[in-house]
């Protein structure tokens, strides 16, 4: 299948590039797509609103400092996680990914990091891209070494990943630090620091700094290795960083009636695709999808004949929320503060949402899309509501009230500041595919929240 044909498949009108569970989809892949690894999983196939998606924000999944010296110990390796993605005999399969995490284990996404602000973060960062025996492990992915990367820069180009390892660098997104802590593409560090990028000048830092002298908000970091980046953050190098001060506290009693913990969800949302096995598939090779459209059709001539080679874009079929394909949570009917964050490597997302049946694995029955407001950004809070932000960039976050349905049950109107009668209830973000199942009392309007600040 080529990209104009996927794409089709896969989008909606108007150019917003989404994956609405649709028949389209499913008339679309007739078969297995073909790759330079194998056959792919098919979408199609695989079970929808089946996992749990995670919560970043639940408390057990937060990073903790070192009791004794405040510092946070973060480490990158290798490890096996199951998406809920099926093989094609129906067993679960299991991925092998990079995670962000500690001696106790890695992650994807990684732990969050939830930090005061004007209090700085002290964090060591470990490359521990090696296998049990310290050997360094081999990139999950095709790395083209004709382009622009770190072992291609002058003084660097005896270096190699089979020798010296995959090189990593943290970068905080939306962070404040100094240059050095920044994660500049150039200040990248091979396992065990053997190699370090040449704007360290030969030595590299052990701890970084982040001074969190911004505005409580959302915040994400992630791998950004000059020439890898895409694939190291696609291997599962990412996970979420929130800066709280006093009126965003991130508590129950926080001034501005936020909802909180447990009814603030923090979801990293991403396409990726998979092989029928379960491993990560990126696309670098001649027949593999997308390589017509970005070689061939463009007279292109890679360095490397026949590959591996970088394409300009990528468009995953499987989307997967916080490490789950097509995941559901269950939650309330009452008002959510959502946190959420493109990290795709190309598309423009578009959240809405719309009531359907419980238990509903399409949009059949699907009613007609229900407001919200955005309540946030990046770079903090709004200085007003706004009602139906359309559509998200990647590497952009958002942070939103989500309504509360009304009941299933049939009722001539409701008001989101009745708590009458417990209903069951399913909330659906379709273009990311992710359900709620909603049961218990809803509460006051979220409307009571002040208005009066502004970033």
């Amino acid at each position: 299948m080529d990209r104009r044909k996927f794409l089709k498949a896969t989008s909606l009108a108007g150019g917003a590039m989404m994956v609405p569970w649709t028949a389209a989809i499913q008339k679309a892949y007739g078969a297995a797509l073909d790759s330079s690894i194998g056959f792919l999983s098919d979408p199609a196939l695989q079970p929808k609103f089946v996992e749990l998606a995670p919560n970043a924000l639940d408390p057990g999944f937060i990073y903790q400092a070192h009791p004794r010296t405040g510092v946070y110990h973060v480490e990158m390796a290798q490890t096996a996680q199951q998406t809920g993605l099926l093989r094609a005999n129906g067993k679960r399969a299991s991925t092998t990914v990079w995670g962000y995490g500690t001696s106790s284990g890695v992650s994807w996404p990684g732990p969050t990091f939830e930090v005061q602000k004007n209090i700085e973060t002290q964090v060591r960062w470990s490359n521990r891209l090696t296998n049990k025996g310290g050997k360094p492990l081999p990139h999950l992915l095709p790395v083209d070494e004709s382009a622009h990367w770190c072992y291609s820069l002058p003084g660097y180009t005896q270096y190699s990943i089979a020798k010296d390892g995959v090189p990593t660098i943290a970068h905080l997104h939306g962070g404040h630090s100094d240059y050095q802590y920044d994660g500049n593409p150039e200040f990248f560090m091979s396992p065990g620091r053997k190699v370090v990028g040449p704007q360290w000048g030969g030595r590299a830092e052990k701890v970084f700094t982040y001074s969190n002298d911004q505005v409580a908000g959302n915040l994400w970091y992630h791998d950004h290795a000059l020439g890898i980046t895409r694939l190291n953050v696609y291997a599962g190098l990412a996970g979420f960083y929130f800066v709280r001060d006093d009126d965003d506290t991130g508590k129950t009693d926080n001034p501005l009636k936020l909802p909180a913990w447990p009814y603030e969800l923090a979801y990293a949302i991403q396409d990726r695709m998979f092989a029928e096995n379960g491993d990560l598939f990126y696309p670098a090779y001649q027949n593999d999808p997308f390589w017509n459209d970005f070689i061939t059709d463009q007279d292109a001539t890679p360095p490397v004949p026949g590959g591996p080679s970088a394409l300009a874009e990528f468009f995953g079929d499987h989307m997967v929320v916080n490490g789950k394909i097509w995941p559901k949570a269950d939650v309330e009917p009452r008002h959510y503060r959502m946190r959420l964050l493109n990290g795709t490597d190309s598309r423009f997302l578009v959240v809405r949402f719309r009531a359907v049946a419980a238990g509903a694995t399409d949009l059949a029955s699907a009613g007609a899309a229900l407001p919200f407001d955005v309540i946030g950004s990046d770079q903090g809070l709004a200085g007003a509501w706004i009602p139906w932000y359309l559509s998200r960039a990647p590497g952009t976050t958002l942070s939103l009230i989500s309504p509360i349905l009304p009941w299933l049950a049939k009722e001539s109107s409701w008001r989101t500041s009745e708590a009458i009668r417990r209903s069951v209830a399913t909330l659906v973000t379709p273009w990311t595919r992710t359900t709620f199942s909603m049961t218990g009392r809803p509460t006051e309007s979220w409307r009571s929240i002040s208005a009066s600040r502004s970033i």
